[in-house]
């Protein structure tokens, strides 16, 4: 359902774009110009039914609808009320299309004639579009039927949408709920051991925790910058190092300047970081190394956690990305790899080289720019 609705936004917007370069040259004669009027005018309704059926947007999509029907006046009603247009007994109107889903034709006791068309999407309908007119001609009647239908399409795409943001949501949300608890303990363990021998590191280091936990509980935003995200880690990392010891846990960062005011998922970084000090350093007898790298791959930027330590058979990493490991194996792995595809698409998703004995090296790729992801 998604990949055809997504179908005929593109195909529409194609049109539409050849149109516009055939303007440019010579649109020919009267029916190839009320083409590019008709699809230019639907274009300009578009982006206010991308939030949903919302009062703001009913009244800048009316206007452009109204021109494209040609009627008299235009009403768009959800559920409960009228969001724009004439209001005096237009709800009446709309209850029959509201409940049974069809269309109707009704004619006015002052005159004139009014079609309702239910605007119907995979979660029911959502609400109608009543376009009002001297007569009901054949004419009025189909448009307003094929219009109702493409306002409900792109009703339809704000609802799946919207499902997309609350799954993202939901994922960030049991991402922090994963935030391992083993790491808190041992962190505030750490910093009480400083107390007196160090109360000036032990300062230090709690105000680091502070900060740390301030911003992976954060409630705002389901993106952040490069450089934010780079900066908890490294919270992360000088509370891990206070606890392993500098020559136990030894680190590796090269960063391009260039690629830290991207955007990325929010806490897409840390769990990998976390993830090879517990699953690869602390498995490890010695010292133990990670890098972090993050580049400069022409319209993407490249980022790569990698650690020496014990590593995974490859078939078991398999399970983790598919949410099948054992508990407390690979935290957030699979979360953050679930929610690259999400929002960039399978394309994007993580890409880990490990065996047995051989470490970790994880690879993910994030667009520099990309519709709808904003640093906030």
């Amino acid at each position: 359902m998604e990949a055809a609705l997504l179908f005929f936004a593109v195909a529409f917007a194609a049109a539409v774009l050849l149109l516009v370069r055939l303007r440019r040259r010579d649109l020919g004669g009267p029916a190839e110009r009320a083409a590019f009027e008709t699809l230019h005018k639907a274009s300009l309704a578009a982006p206010a039914l991308r939030r949903g059926l919302t009062r703001t947007g009913a009244e800048k999509a009316a206007r452009h609808l109204r021109e494209l029907l040609d009627a008299d006046d235009l009403a768009i009603t959800d559920r409960e009320e009228v969001l724009t247009g004439p209001r005096d007994g237009v709800m009446a109107l709309a209850a029959h299309s509201l409940e049974t889903g069809r269309a109707r034709v009704v004619e006015l006791p002052g005159g004139g004639a009014a079609v309702v068309v239910p605007l119907a999407t995979g979660a029911g309908v959502a609400g109608t579009l009543v376009a009002f007119g001297g007569q009901a001609s054949a004419g009025l009647v189909r448009a307003t039927e094929e219009v109702g239908r493409w306002v409900a399409t792109h009703l339809e795409l704000a609802e799946l949408d919207l499902s997309r943001e609350l799954l993202v949501e939901a994922e960030v949300r049991a991402l922090r709920a994963q935030i391992s608890p083993h790491f808190i303990y041992n962190s505030l363990t750490t910093i009480a051991s400083f107390v007196r021998t160090d109360p000036e590191q032990a300062r230090e280091l709690l105000l680091e925790f502070a900060d740390f936990t301030r911003y992976s509980f954060r409630r705002h935003g389901e993106f952040t910058t490069l450089a934010e995200e780079l900066r908890n880690i490294d919270r992360f990392l000088m509370l891990a190092r206070a606890r392993f010891g500098e020559e136990r846990l030894r680190v590796t960062l090269r960063i391009a300047p260039e690629v830290l005011p991207v955007a990325v998922p929010f806490l897409c970084l840390q769990p990998l970081v976390e993830n090879a000090v517990r699953h690869g350093i602390e498995g490890r007898p010695g010292p133990g190394r990670i890098t972090l790298l993050a580049e400069d791959a022409g319209a993407e930027c490249r980022l790569i956690v990698e650690d020496d330590g014990v590593g995974m058979a490859p078939e078991e990493m398999r399970k983790v990305l598919a949410g099948e490991g054992a508990t407390g194996t690979g935290i957030g792995l699979a979360n953050v790899d679930t929610r690259l595809r999400q929002v960039y698409g399978d394309a994007y998703g993580l890409v880990v080289e490990t065996a047995e004995g051989a470490g970790v090296k994880i690879t993910l790729r994030v667009p520099k720019y990309h519709p709808g992801v904003t640093a906030r």
